[in-house]
């Protein structure tokens, strides 16, 4: 924007035209585990934030304001650093102050919100138009090799799982290779409430953006949970692959 000729800038003028300043947390790609100091990808990682009255809490979208503390544990590490003390003390470090408030139930509060984020990143993808589901739809999506992640509720049939794979295989060209979806931490009743549908037990992505997407929120619920983790990236099609990888870049 232009300023006149003589006119001098309002200051809101003038702080609308500077660059936005990134805070500390924005600039940094890479965070630190409080607990068992590895740094990795804040992708990768959960926040934990505190709120005005010192309650600790997970802040697994990384969006609320302040100073932000990180894990990269299992619920299990959780768990024992929290009923050993060592939680207290790190988070102490972390926020610089000893009047904070832990709830008992932090591990299973963060295990809960890291399944709200997947299941509410499926209801937007099914929203766009991403989400594919019904098992005949799916097979056909595969079998053209237009499928980029595979997921499986976790009481689907083992019959049902393993003609989806392979549908899934022959469409990549990955026969023999091993490929397969994954089965998630959440059942039938799960995603079919969260999705509006009824009896929800196979998904699949085709576009390797969304595919990304929940990935990402998938197997941070996995290594929570302590759960099987997904493809691997010499399982996976090579689209999907370079997609996820650039979610956590």
């Amino acid at each position: 924007m232009r300023t006149p000729p003589n006119e001098r800038l309002t200051p809101d003028i003038a702080e609308a035209s500077r660059p936005r300043r990134a805070e500390p947390e924005e600039r940094c790609p890479e965070r630190r585990c409080i607990l068992s100091g590895e740094t990795g990808p804040r992708e990768g990682l959960i926040r934990l934030a505190v709120s005005p009255d010192g309650l600790v809490l997970p802040d697994v979208q990384a969006k609320a304001p302040g100073r932000g503390a990180w894990i990269g544990v299992s619920r299990g590490e959780l768990a024992e650093a929290l009923a050993k003390g060592r939680l207290k003390g790190a988070l102490s470090r972390a926020f610089k102050t000893g009047a904070l408030e832990i709830p008992a139930d932090l591990p299973e509060k963060v295990e809960d919100a890291l399944r709200k984020a997947l299941l509410d990143r499926l209801g937007l993808e099914m929203r766009t138009g991403a989400l594919i589901l019904g098992t005949h739809r799916i097979a056909e999506t595969a079998r053209g090799g237009a499928v980029s992640l595979l997921l499986h509720a976790s009481d689907a049939s083992e019959d049902g799982r393993r003609k989806l794979d392979q549908a899934w295989r022959v469409g990549s060209d990955r026969e023999g290779s091993g490929l397969r979806g994954t089965v998630l931490p959440l059942d039938r009743a799960a995603l079919s409430v969260a999705l509006g549908r009824l009896n929800v037990v196979h998904l699949a992505l085709a576009d390797d953006g969304a595919a990304g997407r929940v990935s990402g929120l998938l197997q941070r619920l996995l290594h929570f949970t302590g759960g099987s983790q997904a493809a691997s990236t010499d399982d996976v099609p090579a689209s999907a692959e370079r997609r996820i990888d650039d979610t956590n870049t």
